[in-house]
């Protein structure tokens, strides 16, 4: 049986770090998500930004099944300028002038079409689409806010026993199962994060 399965995981944390060692700890796109349980590989492919993750998951069942993403990075600078800079073009004013005006640094994972055959089905091989943003910003006493959201979908072969129960009730346990999973994993990750970066809270 075919499914498509869609995943979601948010939080807030702060960090108590201050914001340019979180957002530099945080770009290192390999080191967190290897705080992630499901999380195989990362690695960086030979297009500049574009990484491949490999996660290995089990269905209910414990049958494995491996989710490969292709995913592009961008990170944006996010900048509040005063009045009188409202109309000069960003690009001409000195970094030390928008370093004192900046609220906050926004990186972005989305999904990246791949120009080779990923699905595997009889191997239990699947691409996976993820969407994430990161949103950083600092806050008062050397303290750092992030703001993570995630979106997975992946469609995928169920195992053949799955064939006997209906496919709405599949669908429903597989959605929400797998956002339960992924926002356990998240929160893990973080934990993770604390452990080695400094402390992190929720909010």
């Amino acid at each position: 049986m075919e499914m498509e399965a869609t995943g979601k995981s948010k939080g807030e944390w702060i960090f108590s770090r201050e914001f340019d060692d979180t957002v530099s700890y945080l770009s290192n796109h390999t080191k967190i998500l290897g705080f992630n349980p499901f999380c195989h590989a990362v690695e960086q492919t030979a297009e500049e930004d574009i990484y491949r993750w490999h996660f290995r998951v089990t269905d209910p069942q414990q049958n494995p099944f491996d989710v490969i993403f292709y995913i592009r990075e961008n990170q944006e600078l996010l900048v509040t300028l005063p009045e009188e800079l409202q109309d000069t073009d960003p690009e001409s004013i000195p970094d030390d002038i928008l370093n004192q005006h900046v609220v906050g640094r926004k990186i972005t994972w989305e999904h990246h079409p791949w120009q080779e055959q990923i699905d595997d089905p009889e191997q239990y091989i699947f691409e996976g689409r993820a969407f994430a943003n990161m949103l950083i910003q600092p806050e008062s006493n050397a303290e750092t806010k992030v703001d993570f959201d995630l979106r997975v979908d992946v469609k995928f072969t169920l195992y053949p026993a799955f064939s006997i129960i209906p496919e709405g009730i599949i669908r429903s346990m597989t959605n929400a199962g797998m956002s339960f999973i992924m926002q356990s994993a998240t929160d893990k990750m973080f934990r993770s994060i604390s452990r080695d970066f400094g402390r992190v809270r929720a909010v």
